[in-house]
C-alpha cells in the first residue's frame, strides 16, 4: 500500500522476509553454516514468507490474519525477539538482524502484549511506570516527569499509588501500556493486547491506543482477531498461510467479502450485515429497490443509510 504523504518517513521496511521456527535438517551438526541450514528448511516450515512491506512514521496499522497466519511471529521480528531466517528488516534504518543492534532496536520499538499481569513487575503503580526508563539510564527528575506524562496519557493518574494487581485487567493493560510509553519508542505493537479483556476494558485500551496514535502522532501496529478494532486503523494488512494477501485501507480490504472469508477471517458484524442484505435482495423483491454497499463499516453509518430508507427518501 503507497502512503498518500509521500513525504512520510519509513520506520519499518522488510526486504525479502522469511522466517522459520525450524532450521532446516535436525541430523545436522551444530557447526554446520548458516547458508546450508536455510537451504535445508522445507518450503512448508516457513511461517513468514517472502515479506516486503513499509510502515510509515505516524500511521496506524493493523494486521490482521487466523491462528497460525504469522501475525504475532511478524511482531516479533519487528523488535528483535526473533530474528529473519532469509531477508531484511529496517526500524528507522536500524538492521533488525544484526544483533549488535538489539539494545537501539528495543529503545525504538516498545511491545504490549496480550496478558498484563506478565508485564507488571512491581507493587505500586507509578514504581511499574518508572521500570522501564530506569533500566535505560534516565536521569531521576527525567523518569519523574515521564512517569507523570505516561500516566497522564492512559488516563491513570489518580492510581499512581495503587498496587497493579488489584486494578481491572483494562487498567493493568494501560499500566503496561504507560510503562512503554515512558520509555519514549518510535513505534508500538500491540500484539492482541485486548484479547484477555472484557469489553470495558478493550474500550478503554482501544481508547487509549486510537488517542496515542491521533494526539501524540505514535506509530501504532495493532495486532487482533477483532474486526470492529481493525476498521479504527489507516491501514489493514492480512496475513494469510504466512505471506500478505491484502493490503489497505479498511474500506478496500473489507469490501472484498469473499476474498476475507477464504482467508478464514470475518468481517465487521455491520459489513456482514449490508452483504448479508444485499444478497438477500435475490429472494425479497421488496429489497431490490435499495442498495447495501459493502463499504460500510460503521454501526452509525449503517444506522443512518437505514433510516433514510424507512422515512423514504432515498432514490436509487
Amino acid at each position: 500500500m503507497e502512503k498518500d504523504n509521500k513525504k512520510a518517513k519509513i520506520l519499518i521496511h522488510t526486504e525479502n522476509l522469511f522466517f522459520a521456527y525450524k532450521t532446516g535438517d535436525n541430523s545436522m551438526s551444530e557447526t554446520g553454516n548458516a547458508e546450508t541450514k536455510i537451504n535445508n528448511i522445507n518450503p512448508e516450515d516457513y511461517v513468514l514468507k517472502n515479506i516486503n512491506l513499509d510502515i510509515y512514521e505516524g500511521s496506524f496499522t493493523v494486521i490482521l490474519g487466523h491462528n497460525g497466519s504469522g501475525k504475532s511471529t511478524l511482531a516479533k521480528l519487528f523488535n528483535m525477539i526473533l530474528s529473519p531466517t532469509k531477508g531484511k528488516v529496517y526500524i528507522d534504518g536500524i538492521d533488525a538482524s544484526d544483533e549488535e543492534n538489539l539494545f537501539l532496536i528495543r529503545q525504538n520499538v516498545g511491545m504490549v502484549f496480550q496478558n498484563p499481569d506478565n508485564q507488571l513487575v512491581a507493587t505500586i503503580v507509578e514504581e511499574d511506570v518508572a521500570f522501564g526508563p530506569e533500566n535505560l539510564g534516565v536521569e531521576p527528575l527525567e523518569i519523574r516527569k515521564r512517569v507523570d506524562d505516561a500516566l497522564e496519557t492512559v488516563g491513570m493518574s489518580k492510581y499512581r499509588l495503587h498496587a497493579p494487581h488489584k486494578l481491572s485487567g483494562g487498567q493493568k493493560q494501560r499500566i503496561a501500556i504507560a510503562g512503554i510509553i515512558a520509555m519514549m519508542p518510535k513505534l508500538m505493537i500491540f500484539d492482541e493486547a485486548t484479547a484477555m479483556l472484557d469489553p470495558s476494558g478493550r474500550e478503554e485500551v482501544l481508547d487509549t491506543i486510537k488517542r496515542l496514535n491521533t494526539e501524540k502522532k505514535m506509530t501504532v501496529i495493532l495486532i487482533t482477531h477483532y474486526m470492529n478494532e481493525a476498521v479504527l486503523a489507516d491501514r489493514v494488512i492480512v496475513l494469510n498461510k504466512g505471506e500478505i494477501y491484502l493490503d489497505g485501507t479498511p474500506v478496500e480490504v473489507f469490501s472484498q467479502f469473499e476474498k476475507i472469508k477464504k482467508a478464514g477471517l470475518d468481517t465487521p458484524q455491520v459489513t456482514e450485515l449490508m452483504n448479508l442484505l444485499e444478497a438477500e435482495k435475490k429472494e425479497n423483491a421488496g429489497l431490490k429497490q435499495y442498495a447495501f454497499p459493502p463499504n460500510i463499516l460503521h454501526t452509525k453509518d449503517a444506522a443512518d443509510l437505514i433510516e433514510v430508507y424507512a422515512k423514504g427518501r432515498y432514490k436509487k
